[in-house]
């Protein structure tokens, strides 16, 4: 409460009085205590202090002299006061960029915050000195400070940066914080050669995922200031906006990623990059190092390859290649199974594929279910049922007089990486059959479907795709059980009328 009192007094007393000028150390040496308390005291005086001075234009304008020269009898005294006060500015926006790594979260973001104020300030009354007319007097040195706190190298800043937010609503903030990340990324990354860097490119990642473009020039509203010839500066037309954002994201995905990242990249890609970017298919070597990372994070590659190639024209041709690639035993038993044949589904919805390349996958699918659980061939022999319905060329599949009946006469080579090269179309769809004497009663009738003919209708697999063991079981648990006649006489006592006569002779006392 003292300490409180005593900056107070010390505030009043530098903005009363230029004579007391000199007390402004008091409150910047207060910014490197120890005690919590006290420092977010002194970030608050700073904060009044600093954003008073600026607001009475008592902060010198234009490119700063050295701390020596400004003291040189060539300037009036009110220009060494400025001079002066200026560099007492800098080394308290130093002092809180420095506190934006600090320990306690409070004071991280009290610093934040009293830095954003400064910014918004220095927009309204500018330091830099207008040489000439469309020169941008916005503070970007200063905004630059604040990106670099947001991004430490090796800590995350992710509830720091989820404060700092609330800021990216306005068109230039989010304009300038986008040049300043992607020189950020550029000044660290190339230090490192191509290793990763976890908490930074994790934090790079939660600044920029979050950032909402706008869709149409007039839909750029909301700026924290603007100029007076704010019409004919680059952060008031979109199409800098894009080019911006487009380099940003493309310098952050050049650099080799933590694993985890990828995937939260691709999540997001259709959704939040692509429509803002005027050049899509700059992401293609992105997404071809993403696709041979494997698993579930090569699946999301070729979901943003085909969203190039449907959209945007990509020219791909072994897109259908890769996807028949990822076909191994382990896609009806991992995690991402659902979202795998979601996507799948989509890939082979166009009933243009040729006929002996959507063969070769059904094939290949066919091959795979006889050692697939339950759950997941209720799911996969509708859609095999689905790929036929769309595909009549491949019903020869189905009904082949006199075609294979086993694995040995089976002319399909599983092995095989390329699909034209698979002679899917000659062999026959043996598996399914085998499988209509699967021991779960449900997989043996969905198998013995594929004996009738198929409705023109396709079945809807939404339901199934998240279809688990513990849902199969608990279903045939909850099944009422039947009473089923077995004897038409009703039985009394274990060997009939002989069992009464045997009980009447040996009775117990």
């Amino acid at each position: 409460m003292a300490r409180a009192a005593a900056l107070a007094s010390c505030l009043e007393a530098v903005l009363g009085s230029r004579g007391n000028a000199n007390r402004v150390f008091e409150i910047l040496e207060l910014l490197a205590e120890e005690e919590e308390e006290d420092v977010l005291c002194a970030v608050r005086t700073c904060g009044r202090l600093f954003g008073a001075l600026l607001e009475r234009g008592e902060l010198f304008v234009g490119r700063l002299p050295a701390e020596e020269a400004s003291l040189a009898d060539g300037c009036s005294a009110e220009d060494k006061y400025k001079m002066w006060m200026r560099h007492r500015y800098n080394d308290c926006v130093a002092c809180l960029a420095e506190l934006m790594g600090h320990d306690a979260f409070q004071v991280k973001e009290s610093s934040l915050c009293t830095l954003m104020k400064f910014v918004e300030l220095e927009a309204q009354h500018p330091l830099i000195k207008v040489e000439w007319k469309g020169s941008l007097t916005f503070p970007r040195e200063h905004l630059k400070v604040v990106v670099d706190g947001l991004l430490p190298l090796h800590e995350d800043a992710s509830l720091l940066i989820s404060r700092f937010q609330e800021y990216m609503e306005y068109d230039d903030i989010r304009y300038f914080v986008i040049k300043a990340v992607t020189e950020s990324i550029g000044q660290v990354m190339q230090k490192t050669k191509e290793r990763p860097l976890p908490f930074y490119q994790q934090n790079v990642f939660s600044l920029i995922s979050p950032i909402n473009m706008p869709n149409k020039e007039h839909d750029m509203v909301k700026f924290m200031v603007k100029q007076d010839n704010w019409e004919e500066l680059k952060v008031s037309k979109l199409q800098a906006h894009k080019q911006a954002f487009e380099k940003m994201w493309l310098s952050f995905l050049k650099h080799k990623l933590p694993t985890g990242l990828y995937k939260k990249v691709l999540v997001i890609l259709h959704d939040c990059i692509l429509p803002y970017m005027n050049e899509p298919t700059l992401m293609i070597d992105f997404l071809t190092v993403a696709y041979g990372i494997g698993g579930a994070i090569s699946l999301l590659a070729l979901n943003g390859l085909f969203i190039l190639i449907h959209q945007h024209n990509l020219e791909y041709p072994d897109f259908y290649k890769k996807l028949y690639s990822l076909l191994d035993p382990s896609i009806y038993h991992v995690k991402y199974r659902a979202r795998f044949f979601h996507l799948a589904d989509l890939f082979l919805s166009s009933t243009h594929l040729p006929a002996y390349l959507v063969a070769a996958f059904i094939k290949r699918l066919s091959r795979l279910a006889l050692t697939a659980p339950p759950e997941a061939l209720l799911m996969v022999i509708p859609f095999i049922r689905n790929l036929l319905r769309r595909h009549p060329a491949c019903k020869v599949l189905v009904h082949r007089p006199n075609g294979p009946e086993g694995m040995s006469e089976d002319p399909y080579i599983m092995e095989e990486e390329e699909p034209s090269e698979s002679r899917a179309l000659e062999s026959s769809l043996w598996e399914i059959q085998s499988l209509q004497n699967h021991y779960h009663p449900d997989v043996a009738k969905a198998a013995a479907t594929l004996n009738r003919s198929l409705s023109e209708i396709e079945d809807d697999i939404s339901g199934l795709l998240e279809l688990s063991a513990y849902e199969l079981f608990d279903k045939e648990v909850k099944k009422k059980a039947v009473d089923v006649p077995l004897e038409f006489e009703q039985v009394r006592g274990l060997f009939g009328k002989k069992n009464d006569i045997f009980a009447e002779h040996f009775t117990l006392d």
